[in-house]
């Protein structure tokens, strides 16, 4: 197989920041101390005057962005996903989301591929957390095309938007002339008639090998990617749900209020329909290289597969 393109979500927030903000004078970006990791550096570069650093003070930095969001501004508040929706959950729920402000919330690192930084950092509530306050948009590109075009589709989006990147390299998945980002409009990558996948961030590119794996068993899985958490796109859901019957949630972070508790919901109220949920299951992380533990948790290609299949047996 040749070797795939592979670029971190957190790389490709940086660069997209930067072209952005060649377009729009209004668009300034916020970092609290974490310029370098999160890659908001590259725009510091080309626009100094523009960004601000707060320090390590991220309720303040989320403070300032609702008040810079006031003046007509347009503030992509960056630091990573445990000090954004974590730290800083107040202020984002009462200075942001309750005003419904313009501001934007770059949150890099998320989900246990952070690695070796360990479970205090390794966030896996974050999509569940946002998902809970009202008008918030909550959206978990797969890749660096996607990422993007979802950081532009923030920018003219007007209201709040979650926007969750990855510290991990993942394979460029969307590169294609037909490729449209839409928020709140998932995306049928393949289709099956046995099982549906619905999968997110760089869960989407390992749900297309395990796929390709269950095709070489006699399984045709459908895969369809679901880049925006909230709104969450019914219509796809709900089509997919009356085509197969069975329905697999496979996300980077907890089973509980994430892409599986939000699918599990709809589906609960509209279309009972067997569920089930791959993920990272009631427990903290832990130190160790991401791929080893994107393994050990069950969110490789391999593991989705033989999941699925003990799914289709019960």
């Amino acid at each position: 197989m040749p070797d795939v393109k592979k670029i971190a979500t957190r790389e490709s927030y940086g660069k997209a920041l930067v072209e952005l903000g060649k377009k729009h004078e209004n668009l300034v970006v916020l970092d609290a101390d974490l310029a370098g990791a999160t890659k908001t550096e590259t725009f510091l570069k080309a626009f100094p005057d523009r960004h601000i650093d707060c320090g390590i003070a991220e309720c303040n930095m989320m403070g300032i962005a609702a008040g810079l969001s006031t003046t007509g501004l347009v503030p992509f508040a960056s630091t990573f996903a445990m000090f954004a929706a974590g730290r800083a959950f107040e202020q984002i729920r009462n200075s942001i989301g309750y005003p419904h402000l313009n501001v934007k919330i770059g949150a890099t690192h998320a989900g246990i591929s952070v690695g070796e930084d360990g479970a205090t950092h390794q966030c896996n509530e974050d999509m569940a957390l946002m998902r809970t306050i009202p008008g918030m948009v909550v959206i978990n590109p797969a890749d660096d095309i996607e990422t993007k075009a979802a950081v532009e589709a923030a920018y003219e989006y007007d209201g709040p938007v979650y926007l969750r990147f990855g510290r991990l390299a993942v394979p460029v998945i969307n590169d294609r002339p037909d490729y449209r980002f839409e928020i709140g409009k998932g995306i049928e990558l393949r289709p099956g008639t046995d099982v549906t996948i619905l999968a997110t961030g760089l869960c989407v590119s390992e749900s297309l090998g395990a796929a390709e794996k269950l095709k070489g068993e006699g399984i045709s899985a459908q895969v369809i990617n679901i880049h925006t958490i909230k709104p969450l796109d019914e219509e796809l859901i709900l089509k997919a749900a009356e085509t197969t019957g069975k329905i697999v949630t496979v996300e980077e972070h907890s089973i509980i209020g994430g892409l599986g508790g939000a699918v599990s919901e709809l589906l609960g109220e509209k279309k009972p329909t067997p569920v089930l949920r791959i993920g990272i299951r009631d427990v903290f992380g832990e130190s160790g290289p991401a791929a080893e533990l994107i393994k050990k948790y069950g969110l490789d290609s391999e593991s989705i597969s033989e999941k699925v299949k003990d799914f289709l047996r019960k």
